[in-house]
Parts: structure tokens; sequence; C-alpha cells
């Protein structure tokens, strides 16, 4: 019986931002080996879906910046999944209201992506659990699983392998600071970090699965929370952070204010943040920062961490 197509959908697609990204090595297929411990956050793109007869599938976006065709992963996990269901009749027209910025090192190309993947699964009655839409966003990007599934998790592998976390029990919140003229090249990141830091790495599996086996042990991950507050560690940002004016001031002005528990950048930048207690303390210290950060010409959010990766609209 072939799947029954519904009318219309919206889903909410979260930023994540990274407690703790260490780069472990190379693997054997040329990628990084990393071990993360990354965190939704109530910032959320939001995308829509709608059934056409035409057999297309389009994309429009409130972002004239953004590329709306093949390139990008909104189009390419729809692809992907139409592919799979075997039904190259199906169609959708998808618009995407864009609130997470680009190029921030907060996965909101990833998290679009999942989003299609978990969106056009309901749209066209596939049926596909959970753990398949995981599998096929890690063919797409290695942050896509996790924009999948959410919340707190530990990430291996290329960062799409996955361990839950307790949810976050406290009231964390962050503030996130970003200069909107200026983004990082992930690649160069990662190939940079090569350059400068590769005789430190870690050589073979036994030695990756070592340090992971601490990242499992450490308590602050057991839940996250304000009492003991993650200690913040990213590899990528001693590679950046230097070569990056904008995150040079970002983590200076972040790290100047009273009642932060830990500052550091977000995933290969250039986007950072300091972690807060509650929201209320976050949203003190957004005000207290506005004329700084407005003379540095950054941007800021204050957002709440979320218990949960993409979920459809009720």
């Amino acid at each position: 019986m072939r799947p029954q197509p519904m009318g219309t959908i919206t889903v909410t697609a979260p930023a994540k931002v990274n407690l703790h990204l260490e780069v472990l090595g190379v693997r054997p297929d040329g990628f990084h080996e990393l071990a993360m411990v990354m965190q939704s956050i109530d910032l959320a793109d939001r995308l829509s879906f709608r059934t056409t007869a035409d057999a297309e599938l389009t994309l429009s976006c409130d972002d004239p910046s953004l590329s709306l065709a093949d390139d990008n992963l909104v189009i390419k996990a729809a692809q992907l999944l139409r592919r799979r269901s075997g039904l190259s009749e199906l169609g959708a027209a998808i618009h995407l209201e864009k609130r997470i910025p680009i190029g921030a090192g907060l996965a909101g190309g990833s998290s679009d992506g999942a989003a299609a993947l978990v969106g056009l699964n309901a749209l066209w009655g596939l049926g596909h659990s959970s753990a398949d839409l995981e599998r096929l966003a890690a063919e797409l990007g290695s942050d896509m699983p996790f924009c999948v599934a959410g919340g707190s998790q530990l990430c291996f592998g290329r960062g799409e392998l996955l361990e839950p976390l307790p949810a976050v029990q406290d009231p964390l919140a962050v503030l996130l600071v970003k200069d909107p003229d200026v983004s990082v090249s992930t690649p160069w990141a990662y190939r940079r970090c090569r350059e400068l830091q590769g005789d430190r790495y870690l050589q073979g599996e036994d030695s990756f699965e070592q340090r992971r086996q601490v990242l499992r042990g450490m308590a602050w991950t057991q839940p996250i929370r304000a009492a003991e507050p993650p200690p913040l560690r990213n590899d990528l940002q001693s590679v950046v952070a230097p070569e990056t004016p904008a995150v040079q001031a970002a983590l200076r002005l972040l790290s100047s204010l009273e009642g932060t528990l830990a500052v550091a950048m977000s995933g290969s930048g250039p986007s950072c943040f300091a972690l807060f207690a509650d929201p209320a303390s976050c949203a003190a210290a957004q005000t207290k920062l506005d004329h700084q950060l407005a003379a540095e010409g950054l941007r800021s959010w204050c957002c709440p961490l979320q218990p949960h990766g993409v979920r459809i609209e009720a």
C-alpha cells in the first residue's frame, strides 16, 4: 500500500553548541576522529512543507543570501529521502524561515537538512523511524544525525555516532555572540588544526577508544548542570581565534562578564558563547554588553538549552 501524503507540515530546526570538542587524530578515511558533547539550544529555523502534484522539489527562503540549489542540504535531504522511498512522483514545496546565522559553527544548515528528513518523512507518510532518519542523515553530513536526535549527546567518529546523555535538568542558557559579516570554513579549520597540532594527535583506534571512555566517565555530563558546569574544551578555538579578530573580540567580551560558568567558541566558529545558570542571568549579561557588542559589530542571542532536536510543530 502506497503512503498517503499529508497536506502541510511545519518543523522547527534548532541550532547546537559544542560543550566539548576534542580532535583525537586522523581516521583511515582521512577525516578527523572527534570526541564531542553537543547540545541543542533554543535558536531555531522554521521550515514548512507542502505537498505538490508535479513531482518537483522546490525551496524558498526569507534570506536572499542562501543558495536554494542542489547544494543546499534541505534539497539534498529531500532528494535522498525520495530516492530511497522509490516513489519518484513525490513532490514538495519547502519554505525556510532563517533565524540561525549562516556559517556560524551552530549547525544551522545541518539542522535544516535534518528537518527536511523529519518533515518530509511525515508529509509523505513514509513511516521511517528516528534511527532510520539518523542513518540517512549521516550520509549527508557529520552533524546531521545529532540534529535529528538533539538534546545532549556524546558524538564520536566524524560526529555522526551518538550516545545520549541525561537531559539537562537546570535551566541553563547560553549567550551567543557572532560577527554577522564573518564566517569560518570548517575544512580550513580542520586543515589548520592538523598543520599546527598534528604532531600531538593520537594514533589508532585503541587510543581513540581510551579517550572516548574518559569522556563517557566525566561527571559533568551526568547530567549537565550548573553546580558542576562543563569546562568547555574546543580544540579548534586555539587554531581559529589567532587568525579571526571577531572571535578574539567575542571571547574577550564574554570573558569580562560576571556570573558566567564558562566561555568558549562553538564548533569551527566564529560564534562564541558564555554559559549561564539561568536565562535571567543570561539576559542581564546580554543587556550589560549591548553597547560594547554594537561597537565591535557583533550580534547576540540569549538561548536556553533545549532537550530535543528537530521537532514537528503541533
